[in-house]
């Protein structure tokens, strides 16, 4: 399995164009190590957007589950830095699904990922996604330009906390996949193929965005400074 834990913190967002560069720099030099010393939290990586919106997705690998409901990771959101304070209310339409991995395929991580992200409609879940693990997550990883497919599934209703007062209340994650790869154009392909809309929906999905990213910047917890 690519990915280090059993479940998975997937945000998406806006942030207002004046906060772009200063957000980057705080989030790589101080938010991503405060996030990565919480325990069971394992790696953490930024994508930006380069065909669709929104602009940014950030997956958080964790052990497990429950570290996504820890109380160390609740003191962190209630108790934000002043820089941490000072970028919230930048942000805009924040999306923050607390996911298992409910599958994962291949290895390692491309630096292009496509998050397709959707919701089954009432009475297809198995349907749905006995289609995923046969027809996407067993052959695609293997194909030129792929490397590894993730299914992650939201599990937990994330808590209202002062980090969220600020910047407003977050929108939940149904399902998503997260297709990565070396090839751009292997990657962006598959939005209009294997995992366009019409594809999906047939297959008893619902609700289905696709965004191409490229991978930011990636941290480690055993790589994080302090």
């Amino acid at each position: 399995m690519p990915l280090l834990g059993q479940a998975a913190m997937l945000l998406v967002f806006d942030l207002a164009v004046e906060a772009i560069d200063e957000h980057d720099d705080w989030h790589t030099h101080e938010h991503l190590p405060e996030r990565l010393a919480i325990p069971g939290f394992l790696r953490g990586t930024r994508w930006v957007a380069l065909q669709g919106q929104p602009r940014y997705l950030v997956l958080y690998e964790v052990e497990r589950l429950e570290t996504l409901a820890s109380a160390a990771y609740l003191e962190r959101l209630n108790h934000p830095t002043p820089w941490t304070a000072k970028m919230m209310p930048h942000y805009r339409g924040m999306t923050r699904g607390l996911c298992s991995v409910a599958a994962s395929a291949g290895a390692g991580q491309g630096h292009f990922g496509l998050l397709v992200r959707f919701k089954p409609e009432p009475g297809a879940e198995s349907r749905l996604d006995e289609w995923l693990r046969r027809d996407i997550l067993a052959p695609l990883p293997m194909r030129p330009g792929l490397g590894s497919v993730h299914l992650l599934k939201g599990e937990l209703a994330a808590a209202m906390t002062n980090e969220q007062r600020i910047r407003g209340a977050d929108g939940g994650v149904d399902w998503a996949l997260l297709v990565t790869g070396y090839s751009q154009g292997a990657v962006a392909a598959l939005a209009s193929a294997e995992l366009g809309p019409r594809r999906l929906e047939e297959q008893g999905a619902g609700g289905v965005t696709a965004v191409l990213y490229r991978s930011d910047y990636t941290l480690v917890a055993a790589e994080r400074r302090g």
